[in-house]
């Protein structure tokens, strides 16, 4: 499992590519302020387009965005702050700290995706025996990013 958390790097076309590679990207694009990765599922006839803007003007800052596009829906996740690639899963795990919550953008080499928002950070460490199926799924998902979050969680 290889994760991604620097802040002070900036994202490179060499990332875009392993990202690319782990998910079966169809097509790779670079443009002036973003990547493109065309996901597609024949046989589920499924895809879905990848959008990353190593950064990018969020209002009054700057950070990190990361777009999916579907045939029925449109997913942002604003200043994404790491991600973590699973060969085992074949999914890439996009992360996003706000001081005790934690976002999450799952994306699937099977060209599906999910989305997890404003999580309990102390959920992702959790007992997940003693969770609820329905928050159990999100706590086990954002897990694997644990490793490149922020050290300052209990400080925020």
């Amino acid at each position: 499992m290889e994760k991604k958390a620097d802040k002070k790097r900036r994202f490179a076309a060499a990332e875009a590519e392993k990202i690319g590679a782990l998910l079966g990207a169809e097509k790779i694009t670079e443009e002036k302020d973003r990547f493109r990765l065309r996901i597609v599922n024949r046989e589920e006839r499924r895809s879905l387009s990848l959008e990353i803007f190593p950064e990018t003007t969020l209002g009054k800052s700057r950070g990190m965005l990361v777009l999916v596009y579907t045939g029925n829906s449109h997913l942002q996740l604003h200043n994404c702050t790491g991600y973590v690639l699973s060969e085992e899963l074949g999914e890439v795990t996009f992360v996003s700290e706000s001081g005790k919550r934690l976002s999450g953008l799952v994306i699937e080499r099977g060209a599906s995706c999910s989305l997890y928002a404003a999580l309990n950070r102390e959920l992702i460490s959790s007992d997940f025996t003693q969770l609820g199926v329905e928050v159990m799924l999100s706590g086990v998902a954002l897990s694997l990013a644990e490793d490149i979050l922020s050290a300052d969680k209990d400080e925020k």
